[in-house]
Order: C-alpha cells, then sequence, then structure tokens
C-alpha cells in the first residue's frame, strides 16, 4: 500500500502547498482583501496591523462548526494524513482549529464544508449504520476511496458536492499541517543558515592551474571562526 504521508510530504516539497489557490482572501462584504501599500510610522505591532487582528478576534469568536462537526473533521484529518513519529499529525498541528478559522474566514467556503460533513454521516449511517467519525478506519476509508478521485476533464466546480469536499479538505489539511511549526520540524526545515564552505577544491584548483594564497584561505576558510562577524579597514582589505 502506497505511503500516503510519504507521497503527500513529496508534493509539498516539489510544489508547496496550494490548498488557497481557488480561494482569495475574503473581507466582511466577499470583497477580495487588497493589501495595503500606505507606509505606517505605528510600531506598536508585529507581523499583523491593528486591523488585522481585530479580524482575527471577531472570527476567533465566532463558531462555524459546532463539536460533532469538529471532532468528524479532526478524524477525517487523521485519515487524509495519518501521525507518525516523532512529530505527530494534524491534531498535534491544531489542523482541525485552522480549518475552522479558515472556513469563517472565506465564506464562501462554508457550504462545501458543511454539506461535506452531512454527506460523510450520511454514507457513513447508510453503510455502517454508524457516523463517520466512529466508523472503523478500514470503513473511513471504504467512503472517502469513492470520493478522492476527482475527473480531470470536468471543472471542479461541475462535479458532486462531496468530490468537491474532499479536495478541498485534503488540500487544507495538508495546507494546515505543512505551515505549522509541527509540519515544518516533520519536513525537516531548518530555515536559512550559513553553509560551510571549505573553498574549490584541490583537484579543480591543480587542473586550472592556480591556487589559493595561504594568508587569504586562512581569513575566510576557517571553520573555526565561521561565526565571527568579517572587519575590512578603510580601503576595504579583509582584517579578520
Amino acid at each position: 500500500m502506497m505511503d500516503r504521508r510519504k507521497s503527500i510530504q513529496t508534493m509539498i516539497l516539489g510544489a508547496g502547498a496550494s490548498a488557497l489557490a481557488f480561494h482569495g482572501c475574503k473581507t466582511e462584504g466577499d470583497e477580495p482583501v487588497v493589501p495595503e501599500t500606505t507606509i505606517t510610522t505605528d510600531t506598536n505591532y508585529y507581523g499583523r496591523t491593528p486591523k488585522e487582528m481585530e479580524r482575527v478576534e471577531k472570527l476567533n469568536a465566532e463558531q462555524l462548526f459546532n463539536e460533532h462537526e469538529m471532532e468528524t473533521i479532526a478524524v477525517l484529518s487523521t485519515v487524509i494524513l495519518p501521525p507518525k513519529e516523532p512529530h505527530g499529525g494534524p491534531i498535534e498541528a491544531d489542523v482541525p482549529a485552522f480549518i475552522e478559522f479558515i472556513g469563517k474566514d472565506m465564506p464562501d467556503m462554508q457550504n462545501t464544508l458543511l454539506g461535506g460533513l452531512m454527506w460523510l454521516d450520511h454514507r457513513s449511517n447508510s453503510d455502517n449504520e454508524i457516523e463517520f467519525k466512529g466508523a472503523s478506519l478500514e470503513q473511513q476509508k471504504q467512503i472517502l476511496d469513492t470520493i478522492c478521485n476527482q475527473d480531470l476533464e470536468i471543472p471542479l466546480d461541475n462535479q458532486p458536492l462531496e468530490i468537491q469536499f474532499f479536495a478541498l479538505m485534503r488540500n487544507l489539511v495538508v495546507t494546515g499541517y505543512y505551515t505549522s511549526k509541527v509540519g515544518l520540524a516533520d519536513l525537516g526545515y531548518k530555515g536559512n543558515s550559513p553553509n560551510v564552505w571549505d573553498g574549490v577544491p584541490d583537484e579543480v584548483l591543480k587542473k586550472h592551474g592556480v591556487a589559493y594564497d595561504p594568508e587569504w584561505i586562512a581569513k575566510c576558510v576557517d571553520q573555526s571562526k565561521r561565526n565571527d562577524i568579517a572587519e575590512w579597514d578603510e580601503k576595504g582589505n579583509l582584517l579578520t
């Protein structure tokens, strides 16, 4: 059986998460948010502007999914992206909360999300006489196998609700996970860090009949001093 997590991880490393590619951020009036270019001198905030923080607080105070729906999202997210040691999975990355927030921030998603959750329970009750979250993993996979493949010849918006729902949920789970601290640790992403460079290899230098100046190489390719800040004199000569 294919390792679904590994496949998704490879996809993320190669192309990046694209869950929200077809949904623009919406304001309260469903108008796309246009980034403000006005320079402000207010330095009493970091990251988000006061207006953005006010909107975040407003959305956090709202509730889109009830308790049962949140539990279903949690179960579904771990079926889509199974957890693994040592980092965990969607639950450890707070993916359900992420999906709740995105659903409130982008209202055009709500009908698909809420309708899809209803469809899951209806299908699970019909097939297994139990709600989706309480079904066995095998039963859950059997249901999802019927909606996980979309017809690429037909626009997604023209396909059945359940197909749209799973495509959206899969992308939200992957995006929520791999943009979290847990997901970044899973990817092994360490951020920007200085490279270790020992100079051009000796065989290459000899091939071209050149060599490093011993004094220069001692200053520039000494890994014991790699964290030291270089200094130059007023004429541009390297001092350290």
